[in-house]
């Protein structure tokens, strides 16, 4: 009776291993990381990857992940390069080339060609002594100690730690550059994601007669009625030109009730929220949802220099498709 593999247990080993593949990337930070991405700050051309197999694998990731975060990016096969795509490298350019062993042939063939070219070269491979990291500016260590698979033969580990040192280069760029969130969507206009990070707060707010308003002398229960009939949870409180005094809120309600205030005679002025958080009306929708949900709250002011332009609400990126 032959014994059922144990395919969870294989998982299990798996995954261990590349995890602690991952976490020995930190103690192998050296100063060559921050001068690999000065090289690329400082690149006025863009960056050409290469690298042969699961090493280009990770390499086409690479080069899409730093062109959709503000770093021109392009994936070249070694092979093809040495039967005419070496013309599309240029003297501005930067060259970053993966390969684990470091003695790939048709990445280390390319090697004359961009010293004839003065192309900057980042190597990223698991050996340090090898041909691709001694002719390199900058090496990242990307080795490891043993392959998840059990022949220690298929790319696993390495091409993991590969892959998440790639992230860290083009993470520490984007922070460097002071990307930003509109930024990346210039990157991602199709499909969901586009149409979450493009939208800004006045495509989507609500505007004109039906955003709540009352007037400070307003009493609490008329003001309960302009909220319930607006159905937003809330009221905006303005002056006679239009200037935002404060909002009400259920929060607000349940606060003066607790507080034993007498909401048939009070007025809103009395027990409205005073400096409520506004947005201006040009902010992208994507960035206003991270302040709502900072400060715990549903729905949000729009106005520019104190005049009340809408109100935007929870709701409102529920159905842009925002959330």
């Amino acid at each position: 009776m032959t014994t059922a593999f144990n395919y969870i247990e294989s998982a299990k080993r798996s995954i261990a291993m590349e995890r602690d593949a991952i976490n020995s990337l930190i103690d192998r930070l050296t100063d060559d990381f921050s001068k690999a991405c000065e090289l690329i700050l400082n690149c006025k051309g863009r960056v050409v990857i290469t690298g042969m197999g699961k090493s280009g694998h990770i390499g086409n990731k690479l080069a899409a992940t730093l062109a959709s975060t503000g770093t021109p990016a392009f994936f070249v096969h070694p092979g093809e390069a040495s039967h005419g795509d070496m013309g599309m490298i240029t003297r501005e350019d930067v060259v970053i080339a993966l390969s684990n062993s470091g003695e790939t042939a048709e990445v280390t063939s390319l090697l004359p060609l961009l010293k004839r070219l003065s192309v900057p070269l980042i190597s990223m491979t698991g050996n340090a002594a090898s041909t691709l990291s001694s002719s390199a500016e900058a090496h990242l260590d990307t080795g490891v100690e043993e392959e998840a698979c059990p022949l220690n033969l298929a790319p696993t580990s390495s091409t993991t730690t590969a892959l998440v040192m790639g992230d860290a280069l083009a993470i520490a760029l984007l922070e460097a550059r002071g990307f930003t969130a509109e930024d990346f969507a210039f990157s991602h206009p199709g499909g969901s994601l586009g149409r979450r990070l493009l939208l800004k707060v006045e495509n989507i707010m609500h505007r004109g007669s039906v955003v709540p308003c009352v007037t400070p002398d307003a009493s609490v229960s008329r003001s309960l009625l302009e909220m319930t009939s607006k159905g937003m949870g809330m009221t905006t409180v303005q002056d006679a030109e239009g200037e935002l005094l404060g909002i009400f809120t259920d929060g607000d309600l349940r606060r003066a009730i607790d507080q034993g205030v007498n909401i048939q005679t009070a007025s809103i002025a009395d027990v409205m929220t005073r400096n409520a958080r506004t947005v201006p009306s040009n902010m992208l929708a994507a960035e206003a949802l991270k302040i709502m949900e900072d400060i715990k709250i549903s729905a949000l002011v729009v106005a520019d220099e104190g005049k009340i332009l809408g109100v935007l609400t929870t709701h409102d990126m529920l159905r842009a498709g925002v959330i």
